[in-house]
């Protein structure tokens, strides 16, 4: 069972449905299916594919990119790079998805089957700033796209512009055009992440603005798609808790329902999506909670709400445990660049997964390390469990690996090879991203068990705690209180890894087992209290 249910099964939901950092969404439905897609920046496989039939219940069931490109610039750990807001549009019985990368252009895939195999990227449009494209199939079979602009490649921002696509909607076709221009609207900011639809003869252009931690849903409509555009603001956080509601779908249902997934920056977690109900008046979408007249059709969000009128389904989320049963890894599972065969191999006869002590990128930081397999914070309340074995027989001194909660700080509980001596440590990195390094915070004589059982518990979206066991059963706190952090553009995540300070050998590697997450904490309380043998380095 996942740690995170939205489905109240009573009828009714609560948000955000998706309780993790699933940033900037977008979703169609086609038939019964809904599809949903995020941004997934340089962690790989990126471009998450999420599939549900109530809108509710979301499981995670492809990548539509097992690698980025280029390739080997992405072979690196690009934070904050990468895919950045996509759209995902049916069109001519095939599925497309137009996804911006703001240093090289706006992509484009296609497939049949979205749990498939999709095409490999065609670049559009190449260059710099371009972001948040998504298309538009006119009654009149001409094609169309509109894009947002990132100040930090561009110098523009706060504008939208409309370009032709080609035939085959491969190549955008001229210059294009400005058709939104917020610094010309006044106390406007930020107009970004446009989604483009057409009704009753309406052009709309869904798009967020004022920023994300603050900002607000707008809507543009015009009888031409080339404008002029008006626009009403039609979602925002008036008096509910949830700040910042915007950037998102709408979506329809076979009943003529209509709602809206947008997503509400969370500190640690990241981008969380929301459902909103939403209607149509005077052909204006109207979003939230029922408002004063006064406030000209502007919504609030909901945090609970009847379900969308469709076939019941089971209370599902996307996945978060993993036995290494099969040999490939699991869906949530994500690098941080690239990745290359040999860090890692299932063994699915023992349930073994088994990582490769690769080399560091960066001595004493793991801020760069590629090799870091992770998957996002499910929800705020959590437990991770993990078993983990380590070969003293083949490690060399530097040999290190365990569990990790990353974001610009980190920290880790895993075993090292220190100077020929098999260590049990937990170890931090404060504001990694400014080069700055690992301090270690624990170090004893590691038990004789064979297996270690590495445990964090995560209250209150920051707060961990880090544990282990020599049985699985019961566990020794190590340490004081870590409190995680966002990245860059994206939440706090947990996982494993094995590293080295030495030359990577094909022997040496670290196997762990029966990667659990439950419903937590684990031991029920949320106090600060620690073990004070080990809150510090013991005999380092």
């Amino acid at each position: 069972m996942s740690p995170w249910q939205p489905d109240l099964n009573n009828g009714t939901y609560k948000n955000p449905i998706l309780n993790a950092d699933y940033s900037d969404p977008d979703a169609i439905r086609v038939g019964n299916d809904y599809w949903m897609i995020s941004s997934s920046f340089c962690h790989v496989p990126g471009l998450p594919i999420l599939h549900s039939r109530d809108l509710v219940n979301w499981t995670i069931v492809n990548h539509a990119l097992p690698a980025l490109v280029p390739h080997g610039y992405f072979s690196s750990v690009r934070h904050g790079q990468g895919v950045w807001a996509p759209s995902i549009r049916y069109h001519d019985n095939k599925f497309w998805i137009y996804y911006p990368d703001p240093d090289f252009g706006i992509y484009v895939i296609t497939a049949t089957d979205p749990r498939g195999a999709w095409s490999a990227p065609v670049c559009v449009k190449s260059g710099r700033g371009f972001i948040d494209p998504c298309p538009l199939w006119d009654d009149d079979g001409s094609a169309w796209l509109v894009h947002g602009w990132a100040k930090s490649r561009s110098d523009i921002c706060n504008i939208l512009t409309l370009h032709r696509l080609n035939a085959g909607g491969t190549k955008i076709e001229g210059q294009g055009d400005v058709i939104i221009d917020g610094h010309k609207m006044p106390g406007w900011n930020t107009i970004e992440g446009p989604k483009f639809y057409k009704r009753n003869g309406w052009y709309y252009i869904f798009a967020p603005a004022g920023g994300v931690a603050v900002g607000y849903q707008a809507v543009f409509r015009s009888r031409k798609i080339t404008g002029p555009y008006e626009s009403r603001v039609v979602l925002e956080q008036g008096m509910s808790p949830i700040n910042g509601p915007h950037q998102g779908a709408w979506i329809s249902t076979p009943a003529g329902e209509h709602w809206f997934l947008h997503f509400q920056e969370v500190p640690t977690m990241g981008r969380v999506v929301h459902l909103q109900p939403m209607r149509w008046e005077k052909d204006w979408p109207v979003m939230g909670t029922a408002v004063a007249e006064a406030n000209a059709g502007c919504g609030e969000p909901v945090l609970v709400h009847r379900k969308p009128d469709l076939p019941k389904q089971p209370p599902t989320a996307p996945a978060t445990s993993d036995d290494f049963s099969t040999p490939v890894l699991s869906l949530q599972w994500q690098w941080q660049a690239n990745p290359r065969a040999e860090w890692a191999d299932i063994d699915a006869g023992s349930n073994t997964l088994q990582l490769a002590c690769m080399p560091m990128v960066a001595p004493g930081s793991h801020w760069m390390t590629p090799n870091l397999l992770m998957q996002k914070f499910p929800c705020t309340e959590f437990t991770v469990n993990v078993a983990m074995e380590f070969p003293s027989a083949e490690s060399k001194p530097g040999d290190h690996g365990g569990l990790i909660v990353f974001g610009y700080d980190y920290a880790w509980l895993g075993i090292e090879n220190n100077r020929g001596s098999r260590r049990l440590v937990l170890k931090n990195c404060e504001k990694a991203q400014d080069e700055n390094k690992e301090q270690t915070l624990v170090s004893i004589e590691a038990p004789e068990s064979a297996v270690i059982y590495l445990r964090v518990d995560v209250i209150n979206g920051r707060e961990c705690r880090f544990s282990y066991s020599v049985d699985g059963r019961v566990y020794t706190p190590v340490g004081q209180v870590f409190y995680a952090t966002s990245s860059k553009w994206v939440g706090s995540k947990v996982g494993m890894f094995a590293a080295s300070i030495a030359d990577a050998g094909s022997a040496r590697k670290i196997g762990f087992r029966e990667f659990s997450v439950s419903e937590g904490p684990s031991n029920g309380q949320s106090n600060s209290s620690f073990c004070p043998e080990l809150s510090s380095v013991a005999n380092a």
